[in-house]
């Protein structure tokens, strides 16, 4: 197994996120309360359960690969490959009953961010990349918005109210006044918007590593950019910006002004 393709790495991907995908939907729209955590962000049954699934999966395939999620941390640090795991992105949506969250699957292979598969199960959409072959949005070609100028883009954001606490509301102002649209179509559905064509930037003043692990090849292998706020190519800086590609350096000098 550990000389295993990266299109066999792929798929099993894509079967993570959809059965822990089909699992959350028994409990979307049912009227769960959340626990909150000691981060006070929410954590719900469906949260436990589908990740639990995924690490199940992932040890009967590859027991010697490393598993990160974001509810039961990490095993076997230092592997070559590790999976990192958020089973439910967006879990404020959920609860909410609301659609747009996403279950997503990353995959580094000795350090490097090379698989990615993400499931929008109440939407029945459905992303997957792997490094050097492209993005596939429910089984056609996904590619990047051909937008190459900033007054004519779609700015994303999760929370427009969460960048000042973290220093990045000037930033933020900046770039949404140069954009022609705003809007919060948030967490994992604005960087799938992104590489999709349907949006050109999406941006987070913080993000987690299993927040952004399956979304760096997602949105790169469509053509795009995953960077942190600096234009470094990563998933482990606690922030992030998607964009087409295209609009890079305009968003960064945009950000960087003042």
């Amino acid at each position: 197994m550990a000389s295993e393709t990266l299109d066999a790495l792929r798929e099993f991907a894509a079967d993570l996120a959809w059965h822990a995908g089909r699992l959350t939907l028994r409990y979307f729209q049912t009227g769960l309360t959340p626990d909150i955590k000691d981060d006070q962000t929410p954590v719900t049954v469906a949260d436990r359960e589908a990740e639990r699934l995924m690490r199940r999966m992932i040890e009967d395939r590859y027991p010697h690969h490393s598993i990160l999620g974001e509810e039961e941390g990490e095993t076997r640090p230092g592997a070559s490959h590790r999976w990192i795991l958020d089973p439910i992105d967006g879990t404020k949506s959920f609860v909410q009953g609301v659609p747009l969250y996403g279950v997503l699957v990353g995959l580094e292979r000795d350090g490097e961010s090379v698989v990615g598969a993400v499931s929008f199960p109440a939407l029945g959409d459905f992303l997957t990349a792997a490094k050097g072959q492209g993005c596939q949005w429910n089984g056609r070609r996904a590619r990047v918005s051909p937008v190459s100028e900033l007054r004519q883009a779609t700015l994303l954001s999760s929370d427009a109210e969460s960048m000042a606490p973290h220093g990045r509301e000037s930033a933020y102002r900046r770039l949404a006044g140069s954009v022609r649209l705003v809007r919060t179509w948030g967490d994992a559905y604005g960087y799938s918007l992104v590489a999709t064509g349907r949006a050109e930037i999406m941006l987070d003043p913080v993000m987690s590593v299993w927040d952004c692990a399956a979304l760096f090849p997602i949105v790169t292998e469509a053509g795009g950019t995953f960077t942190d706020w600096n234009g470094v190519p990563t998933i482990h800086a606690g922030e992030a910006i998607g964009t087409n590609g295209a609009l890079l350096e305009q968003v960064l000098q945009a950000i960087r002004q003042g």
